[in-house]
């Protein structure tokens, strides 16, 4: 017996199984997306948060909100220093930051100081031998817990080993775990 009951008439059964798989192939265009799009939600937005992805220019001299605080970028400056490799040159950002909400161990999580170019790539922050910051800046873990409260200005700063090629086009970034995906790109200084 079959799952679709005909009057025994061979033509209308095979009818009606050729309009149930049609169906059935319909439904699968469907729900499959749908699967998809369902299982892969929780992916795409944890991948969204925890990627700074869209920049929002700030020029240089100009300060913006950002993780409950206000950033400007205070000094870029680089050169020749410690132990490089060939055609590498050591930088330092810094910024200054007024800082608006003092709970800092919740907005400022994820941290993270950068340097881009013009081709989209970007440098972390790296130790470099006979390269410190200048005193009084602190990264960004320091500041977290330097127990800041609302109206302190803090200069928060880091180091980088870029290569020769991009010196010319890098601009300073920070992102905040808050305020993912977006992240905050600094124009250079004036020559």
């Amino acid at each position: 017996m079959t799952a679709i009951a005909t009057d025994g008439n061979p033509a209308a059964d095979r009818q009606a199984e050729k309009k149930w798989r049609r169906r059935s192939l319909a439904a699968l265009a469907v729900l499959l997306p749908l699967t998809l799009a369902e299982t892969s939600y929780d992916s795409v937005r944890e991948w969204l948060h925890g990627e700074d992805l869209v920049a929002r220019d700030v020029d240089f001299g100009r300060s913006a909100p950002f993780g409950g605080s206000d950033w400007r970028l205070a000094d870029l400056r680089g050169g020749k220093a410690g132990r490089l490799p060939d055609r590498a040159f050591a930088v330092i950002a810094t910024f200054s930051v007024t800082i608006g909400d003092p709970d800092l161990q919740r907005l400022w999580l994820g941290c993270k100081l950068m340097l881009t170019d013009a081709t989209g790539r970007r440098w972390l922050p790296d130790f470099i031998s006979g390269v410190s910051l200048p005193d009084g800046v602190m990264n960004c873990t320091s500041a977290i817990f330097s127990g800041a409260r609302k109206g302190d200005v803090i200069t928060i700063g880091d180091t980088f080993i870029v290569p020769e090629d991009a010196i010319k086009t890098i601009r300073p970034a920070v992102g905040l775990g808050s305020e993912r995906p977006w992240y905050l790109r600094f124009q250079r200084p004036p020559k």
